[in-house]
């Protein structure tokens, strides 16, 4: 265990006086945890610009216009004489929606026919139509459930009953750990996990690559390969212990996120997550030899891992194979594993396939990291004795 700490005090140190690992280990994890979350901080699509061609001109249609542009996610930017002038601003990006509301519309709600109107909207950006076909669906609902109502009222029907015949079956919708229905709630603890796994990647893959005279220089009697390996581990799993409770703990308080987990069951599932991670950017860094291959390749795989991970796209649609082959990353199991504790409040034996595929990959990537290390050092040490 002497060789073990030494190693730990040489690479800890490393990691603040090597620029690349330092700039991607501290600078990095900083970074990120600033700028990566303001585009979110908004959580939801608010007031989405639409356009309304009012063919009717009755009381009736401008009520329904002005509950539309009252809704909290579109609003009626521009009101048009026809279809043509919406198109043209559609077209134009400046509007993104566009309601028709038919001639003879409050004749037929009157006379008790249906009057439909036609809603336009752009689908190339799928929340933005979400939104707007959402909000035009909810107030056309209302308006025409209060429409009947008031028919069957007039009617003599008794008002409890003309209240329930319009909506037979009311629905109460509870947003369970994401009270605001926001995108920032649902997205950026998944993208917390990840960029702890990139920006740890990277970085042990940078240390890895880089020569490292002061472990060189020690006998293997004095740090033999296991000491080597284990003391680097523990060199990052202190600087991730920082880390880790940053992004899972402190973040989701400074943005407002659920945090509804206790700090030991994040710490079970993120201890061998960390471990899995270190010892795949050590076996990496063996394996390929070049600092800046490293970050190429590290780089390059962030956006597989996003989507193989299962957030970004449902893992129901991955292909059964792929979903396997992405059990291998740390990233597939720790995204849904921390996810679950720190934002949903599971505990670890709610999470325990994830914990157990997670400390799986820890015992190979170390194992195999440790049958890397003493070829490594061999061959820089013959080199250096040429």
């Amino acid at each position: 265990m002497t060789g073990a700490f030494r190693v730990y005090r040489i690479e800890l140190e490393r990691i603040f006086t090597l620029r690349p690992a330092f700039a991607v280990l501290v600078i990095a994890v900083l970074i990120y945890s600033v700028f990566y979350p303001q585009p979110y901080r908004n959580e939801a699509l608010r007031d989405v610009p639409i356009a309304l061609v009012d063919q009717d001109d009755t009381d009736s249609s401008r009520q329904l216009a002005r509950r539309l542009d009252a809704s909290s996610d579109i609003a009626i930017a521009a009101t048009l004489p026809d279809e043509v002038s919406a198109e043209r601003e559609i077209f134009a990006r400046n509007l993104y929606g566009l309601v028709i509301i038919p001639k003879y519309f409050e004749r037929d709600l009157l006379h008790g026919r249906a009057s439909p109107i036609a809603l336009y909207a752009d689908a190339s950006y799928f929340l933005i139509y979400q939104r707007i076909s959402g909000a035009v669906t909810a107030v056309a609902r209302t308006m025409g459930a209060e429409v009947e109502t008031a028919r069957l009222i007039a009617a003599h029907v008794d008002p409890a009953i003309a209240a329930a015949v319009p909506d037979p079956l009311p629905l109460t919708a509870v947003t369970l750990f994401n009270p605001q229905g926001g995108y920032a709630t649902y997205i950026l603890p998944a993208a917390f996990v990840l960029i702890l796994q990139q920006t740890l990647l990277i970085g042990v893959g940078l240390l890895g690559t880089h020569a490292n005279p002061k472990l060189e220089e020690l006998s293997p009697a004095q740090a033999g390969p296991y000491d080597r390996v284990l003391g680097k581990l523990l060199a990052y799993m202190t600087l991730q212990l920082f880390a880790v409770s940053f992004y899972l703990i402190a973040l989701p308080y400074l943005y407002g996120l659920p945090r509804l987990g206790s700090p030991m069951a994040i710490a079970a599932l993120a201890i061998p997550f960390v471990i899995a991670v270190s010892s795949l950017g050590m076996v990496i860094a063996r394996l390929v030899r070049n600092p800046l291959a490293v970050q190429l390749l590290t780089a390059a795989v962030g956006i597989p891992f996003l989507f193989l991970a299962g957030f970004s796209w449902p893992s129901e649609a991955i292909p059964a194979w792929l979903k396997a082959a992405a059990l291998a990353l740390p990233s597939t199991s720790a995204i849904n594993g921390l996810v679950a504790v720190a934002q949903l409040g599971a505990t670890v034996a709610d999470v325990r396939q994830q914990f157990l595929t997670l400390s799986a990959l820890a015992g190979v990537y170390t194992v195999f990291a440790f049958f890397l290390e003493p070829r490594g050092y061999v061959t820089r040490k013959a080199i250096l004795a040429r």
